[in-house]
């Protein structure tokens, strides 16, 4: 790969929000490989809505100086219409953290289409297995995120797999972000039922969801907050500097690390542009447990002796 032909290559990627460490970590690693292979691209936020999501691609897509892919990570559905567009307008298109329908028929073009995410049914796997190192019985709250999104799907049929069937779940909904997370708890918590349930520990889809579930507990009385802020927490992304370190200055139980795909999805394109190597239809990725599930058990353990 020459690098000034590498530099005609100009890229795309729509990610979801500023508003979130996995969505940052996601433009971070994108830039970095960018700059590593030489390529122009435009990160783009959503604002965590769908609508203004589809404007926005479809402005460019419309756009006298298109650019030669699209990565995107979609707030909701996998985009089909725009995806179909963005094809028939000769440009590429890579989908993260989604695993759309349309992709066997939009690769007969000959352009780069493809998916890439982390294996999402085995991050609810995952987090099944880490409610059962954490609580045998009882009630968690589960905290969700859009149920537009395939990836909440996929974590929840994952974690309804492996939590145990002594485990009852109180689900409430956010978008990914910390103060959607608050809001909702805030709201279920001035509910009269809230207390007579006895929560186990707070579940959540992503890190930043577990913060702010965190942090609805300080409008609490003193009691019931010093009895909240002793439930585990958990949540999903496990990025270094905040899940990871979350977990280490235990504000968090345990997180679930989920390599960022944007960063990937770039390396991909440009081997399929100039390696003339289509990247395969779909690619997982493995997410992992941090601490281990064994870790997470031996904790229980020592907090039931103690």
């Amino acid at each position: 790969m020459r690098p000034h032909i590498m530099n005609n290559l100009n890229v795309v990627v729509a990610l979801t929000t500023r508003d979130n460490d996995y969505q940052a970590e996601q433009a971070a690693a994108v830039a970095e490989m960018a700059s590593r292979l030489g390529i122009k691209i435009e990160v783009i936020y959503a604002d965590n809505d769908a609508v203004n999501q589809t404007q926005q691609l479809v402005k460019i897509i419309q756009s006298d100086k298109k650019p030669s892919a699209i990565l995107v990570e979609p707030v909701g559905t996998g985009m089909p219409q725009v995806a179909r567009a963005a094809v028939a307008a000769k440009i590429g298109w890579g989908i993260i953290n989604n695993e759309p329908e349309y992709l066997p028929e939009l690769r007969r073009s000959g352009l780069p289409v493809f998916s890439i995410s982390t294996d999402q049914f085995e991050v609810g796997r995952i987090q099944g297995d880490q409610i059962s190192a954490l609580v045998q019985k009882g009630n968690i709250l589960y905290i969700e995120g859009p149920v537009s999104t395939m990836a909440a799907q996929l974590r929840t049929k994952g974690m309804m797999t492996t939590k145990p069937d002594a485990v009852a779940l109180k689900t409430l909904k956010g978008d990914w972000t910390e103060r959607s997370a608050q809001r909702a708890v805030q709201s279920w918590l001035s509910l009269a039922s809230s207390r007579q349930l006895h929560i186990q520990a707070v579940i959540c889809q992503n890190d930043a969801m577990a913060m702010g579930a965190r942090k609805a507990m300080g409008d609490l009385t003193e009691e019931d907050r010093e009895k909240w802020q002793q439930l585990p927490f958990t949540g999903v992304d496990g990025v270094t500097k905040t899940g990871q370190e979350w977990v280490k200055r235990g504000m968090l139980q345990a997180t679930i690390i989920t390599a960022p795909a944007a960063g990937t999805a770039l390396e991909m394109l440009v081997k399929a542009v100039y390696g003339g190597t289509i990247p395969p239809e779909r690619t997982l990725l493995a997410p992992k447990s941090f601490p281990s599930i064994a870790e997470l058990q031996k904790s229980r353990g020592q907090r039931a002796g103690g």
